[in-house]
């Protein structure tokens, strides 16, 4: 199994890191750590560097954070972004949330900032680690200006099913799902249409636990993992094994 999805550089870890990550590499074979700005883009990487070969590095920008941020802070994440581009597996996460931001300018300052990674990721021909929140048809419209980009993930994916299949008519372009699969319905309608080879697991820990009051972990992502078998009436190991060549195709693991 691989956490296609986590933020285990994130200050709710602070206190028990390494038992996190000990609990994870008993259970999966690798962790993609995901950025959100500059500074925990370099928190990631050097967390991919202690544990080579387990944990693995994306670096983003989140929409919510990036409408708020000054053009300078942009810039030198994209600085950052690309002298490290050898040593990442994915632009992102990256994208635009109009679920939080009602604001039209906002909006628009969601979407430049998301061409810039895009252009990064088109450029530079990297795999894209899609945030897309009711938005998703606008970004995958976007999607074309940029045919250079080998492959793109619509991470914690909870759009519709229609654009669910339209998404997957493109060649390399990937659903993931996370814990939150366990108890949404929306999440297991769409699991059930859609193929398990285009399929990605995730926890998007810290978030998504099991209740309100728990801290989700990498290492729950044997849960979603479990709730597609059910959901699709096959063994687990399979679900396991298919997913996680998934996994290993898209970020080149």
């Amino acid at each position: 199994m691989i956490d296609t999805h986590c933020h285990i550089d994130f200050k709710e870890y602070d206190e028990d890191r390494q038992e996190v990550i000990k609990r994870a590499k008993d259970k999966l074979s690798a962790v993609i750590n995901s950025g959100t700005n500059k500074i925990d883009n370099q928190r990631i990487l050097d967390f991919s560097k202690k544990y080579e070969g387990f944990i693995y590095p994306s670096f983003g920008f989140h929409p919510v954070s990036s409408q708020k941020s000054s053009q300078e802070e942009i810039d030198l994440a994209k600085a950052h972004l690309i002298e490290h581009i050898d040593e990442i597996v994915a632009v992102g996460e990256v994208g635009m949330d109009f679920f939080y931001c009602k604001d039209k300018a906002l909006r628009e300052r969601q979407r430049e900032i998301f061409t810039d990674f895009a252009t990064i990721a088109n450029d530079y021909k990297v795999p894209l680690l899609i945030h897309g929140r009711d938005c998703e048809r606008k970004i995958f419209n976007m999607l074309s200006d940029y045919p250079d980009i080998p492959k793109v993930v619509f991470h914690c994916y909870g759009g519709s099913l229609k654009i669910a299949k339209r998404i997957l008519d493109e060649d390399d372009y990937y659903l993931s799902f996370s814990t939150l699969l366990c108890f949404s319905k929306h999440h297991q309608e769409l699991v059930k249409e859609i193929p398990l080879d285009r399929i990605l697991t995730e926890t998007d820990s810290p978030y998504f636990a099991m209740t309100k009051e728990e801290r989700n972990e990498p290492a729950n992502v044997e849960y979603a993992v479990k709730k597609i078998a059910e959901i699709k009436n096959l063994d687990v190991s399979v679900v396991d094994e298919v997913t996680d060549k998934n996994a290993r195709y898209v970020f080149d693991l």
